[in-house]
């Protein structure tokens, strides 16, 4: 028997909300840094967001940077796309998410919502570079978001390639404390009202059952996700995993297993990652990721 009125008494139980509501604000990238430069200007002085650039023969298709929860176009990519444009690709990342009132913090908004930001964003790279279709990348949040994209808002027309870092395609339980929630009345009414991005990825929740209806994936699209086992925000880690035809689901742990990276390091460090990226985006000329990746 759990009485929340009587639980709220009990100081273990205060202790298990207030672990609750600060995992659901760690829900996922890195934090933004207010002395940031202007996004569009930090990106293309590190080579990317640079909408003269035309794909070539080698990298026919732009790269889209879709970043986590809590994260920005910028703080999410300081490694990954300077690593990806030093390899020949045109690479773009977008702001989505953004809630009234909160800069740098983005991701927050209602993911659907989200979605459709990416769809004016896909568009707008596709014109400026010519390209017929993009590939994307994208870190938690921004690895399973395109999936709506694809599903419902008719990108898998314009996408050849969705790759997810750590991406919580199947919600998460955040160690299972999201099935806490139901026990503190208002709660979820709350984070579901102040932050709809954090409501919507808790596993079970509406957003998350209408996008995995029906099935993970949409024919002609390529998908790979890679995940770690050392994940503390999307849990259980394996939920991150795809099932279809054209998916590639990949344990980082499986190409390196003294890699220790966790749900953040992943994403936004871990140069085996990267090069597991790499072969994703131009599977052609892939090449064994290993331990020693990490000085290519």
């Amino acid at each position: 028997m759990l009485p929340w009125f009587r639980a709220a008494r009990v100081p273990r139980t205060r202790s298990l909300l207030a672990a609750l509501l600060l995992a659901l604000t760690v829900l996922v990238a890195p934090a933004a840094t207010a002395s940031a430069a202007p996004a569009a200007e930090a990106a293309t002085s590190r080579g990317w967001n640079d909408y003269s650039c035309k794909p070539s023969a080698a990298h026919p298709r732009p790269v889209v940077l879709v970043h986590g929860t809590f994260g920005n176009s910028i703080d999410n990519w300081l490694v990954l796309a300077p690593y990806l444009v030093n390899r020949g690709y045109c690479v773009f990342s977008l702001d989505y998410g953004q809630l009234p009132g909160v800069p740098f913090f983005h991701g927050l908004g209602p993911i659907d919502k989200s979605a459709e930001q990416l769809d004016v964003f896909v568009d707008k790279v596709l014109d400026a570079t010519g390209a017929p279709k993009a590939d994307i990348v994208g870190h938690s949040q921004g690895g399973m978001m395109p999936n709506y994209y694809l599903k419902f808002l008719g990108g898998a027309d314009k996408v050849n390639a969705l790759v997810g870092i750590a991406p919580d395609n199947h919600g998460t339980t955040l160690l299972g404390l999201t099935k806490l929630l139901p026990y503190f009345p208002g709660v979820e009414k709350f984070i579901s009202d102040k932050t709809p991005g954090l409501a919507d990825q808790v596993a079970g929740s509406p957003f998350i059952t209408k996008l995995t209806a029906g099935g993970d994936t949409v024919p002609g699209v390529r998908y790979t996700v890679i995940a770690t086992k050392y994940d503390q925000v999307v849990t259980p880690y394996r939920t991150q995993y795809l099932d279809g035809p054209n998916v590639r689901n990949v344990l980082l742990q499986g190409l390196c297993p003294v890699d220790l990276s966790e749900h953040v390091a992943i994403g936004t460090i871990d140069r085996i990652a990267f090069h597991e990226v790499a072969n994703a985006l131009d599977p052609a000329r892939a090449t064994p990721t290993t331990c020693a990746s990490v000085i290519g």
